[in-house]
């Protein structure tokens, strides 16, 4: 992207502002994790973020799930994660994906789905968050999941802000003419 995806301009905001905004109402806290220049840009977080940083960020995703899992209170029933560059997550989203976690007890993982294709934010119980700690960081996040894939379940919503993944300046540019669109 050429500069920190976390503090691209969006709503009013950055991604990362925006994201803690449509979090911090249902949970508590709001951990973002902070790889490349983390000491640098954990000083630009939102107030009431706990930055944690991530010194092995270079080596996969599930090593940024591990560090903020590692600062979640031990007392956590579910943790939900995202990405950085999904920041168009509805807060109509987060609610359900609780709602249906609450309502299904049998649900280990619940997953947003929007037109048939799986996003973020995903929920875990906490029942399966030390498996995700204890996973080898040559792992993928993907590795535990699909080891309860039984115990998946997929809510599909009206909300396309769950599949972005805003990886270049052209799919920043059609999330912001999507957003001119709003």
């Amino acid at each position: 992207m050429g500069r920190p995806k976390a503090f691209l301009p969006f709503r009013g905001g950055t991604f990362l502002s925006r994201i803690v905004d449509t979090l911090a109402p249902y949970c508590s806290p709001v951990i973002a994790v902070f790889g490349f220049d983390a000491e640098r840009l954990m000083a630009f977080a939102p107030g009431g973020v706990l930055a944690v940083e991530n010194p092995d960020y270079e080596r996969g995703m599930l090593t940024s799930l591990q560090a903020g899992l590692r600062a979640v209170p031990a007392d956590s029933d579910a943790v939900m994660f995202t990405l950085v560059d999904h920041p168009a997550i509805a807060a109509s989203t987060v609610n359900a994906l609780i709602s249906r976690a609450l309502n299904q007890s049998d649900a280990s993982i619940v997953i947003p789905r929007f037109a048939g294709k799986r996003g973020h934010p995903v929920l875990i119980r906490g029942s399966i968050m030390a498996e995700f700690l204890n996973e080898p960081i040559t792992s993928k996040v993907r590795d535990v999941i699909d080891r309860h894939v039984a115990e998946i379940v997929y809510l599909d919503v009206d909300d396309p802000g769950i599949s972005d993944d805003i990886d270049d300046p052209a799919l920043y540019q059609s999330l912001l003419a999507r957003e001119a669109l709003r």
